[in-house]
């Protein structure tokens, strides 16, 4: 444990070091979920999400082996219910398709059975990079990956995509060009414009994709083999235009990297098969309107990022790289 271990965890209100406990009630639920003669035999608390409690159980078998199972938990969230139920719907579209994505073992959307709304999920192997090292590499991976997500043609159609960021909901960062950021404001008051609608993610981005890279402190094991293992969190899935998924990995990619990977994504995806909007202004519609939806959540991914290493993205560093991006996008498409 480390000397956080007291603290007070701001996105679910546990403590810290409760982390890895899971609730009487929630382990029920699991047993009832494994194989005959398996059982819990180690419990890690998950970091680097932003609504869920994510905990990685390790399974004793049968045989003597482990396999790991991950549980996510929706604690104090409004929409866990809507959100675990689009969640569950992709994983169970998602095999045979070639995205690699975790298995659905059991969901619990309203807690009927657990304390709180839970999933309970297959574990992938992998994990997240968000360090500034050899992004050049992993943007055409992240590029191609999602043209693959937007070929999906699921048998069912997913709800439509919804975008809560409006005009008034903005929050202009601390020393930004105010003339910038209101010339940004007035291209979301446009009407949307028409799209051709795809199998959307909804949150893809570096902190939701599986890199086959070694934990920090080991050797590299070549960026050239580099590929992605599986990509996770799928309880935003919808429908709607790629630019809106497009735009969303570009705003994370701004944010963690700078400016110009943000716009250097856009690229990746059009180089790896990918279809965005004909029209610069349409283009600009979707760039900027989650450039500003990010605006609202800048103190939380933020907080998010520095748990997750990145200790130099702090608020102000963060509301920073917002504002030159925003520039940069009416500069580019405007």
């Amino acid at each position: 444990m480390t000397h956080h271990d007291e603290a007070t965890d701001e996105r679910t209100g546990e403590r810290t070091g409760e982390a890895t406990a899971v609730r009487p009630l929630t382990l029920a639920w699991v047993h009832r979920h494994l194989e005959a003669g398996e059982r819990i035999v180690g419990i890690e608390a998950l970091h680097g999400g932003i609504t869920a409690a994510m905990r990685r159980l390790t399974i004793g078998t049968r045989d003597g082996g482990t396999r790991d199972l991950v549980l996510r938990s929706f604690i104090d969230v409004e929409y866990a219910e809507e959100w675990l139920d689009r969640e569950a719907d992709a994983l169970a579209l998602l095999p045979g398709t070639g995205v690699t994505a975790p298995r659905l073992v059991a969901v619990d959307p309203t807690a009927s059975h657990c304390e709180y709304p839970s999933l309970l999920m297959t574990h992938l192997a992998g994990r997240t990079v968000l360090g500034d090292e050899g992004v050049e590499t992993r943007v055409p991976l992240l590029a191609r990956q999602l043209v693959a997500i937007h070929a999906l043609r699921p048998a069912e159609r997913p709800r439509d995509y919804v975008a809560l960021t409006t005009a008034d909901t903005v929050v202009v960062p601390r020393d930004a060009d105010v003339a910038v950021w209101s010339a940004a404001i007035d291209v979301i008051r446009k009407p949307t414009p028409s799209y051709d609608g795809r199998f959307l993610h909804r949150d893809f981005q570096p902190g939701n994709v599986l890199f086959d890279v070694p934990p920090p402190g080991l050797p590299p094991s070549g960026l050239p083999g580099l590929r992605i293992t599986g990509v996770v969190d799928w309880a935003g899935a919808s429908w709607g235009p790629a630019d809106l998924d497009v735009a969303h990995c570009s705003a994370t990619l701004a944010l963690l990297h700078g400016p110009a990977w943000g716009l250097r994504f856009a690229e990746a995806y059009e180089e790896a098969g990918g279809v965005l909007a004909a029209a610069a202004s349409e283009r600009l519609y979707w760039m900027v309107r989650d450039a500003l939806a990010a605006s609202e959540e800048v103190r939380l991914v933020a907080r998010a990022w520095r748990g997750a290493g990145r200790t130099e993205l702090t608020t102000r560093a963060v509301e920073g790289r917002l504002d030159a991006y925003v520039t940069a996008l009416l500069d580019a498409l405007g």
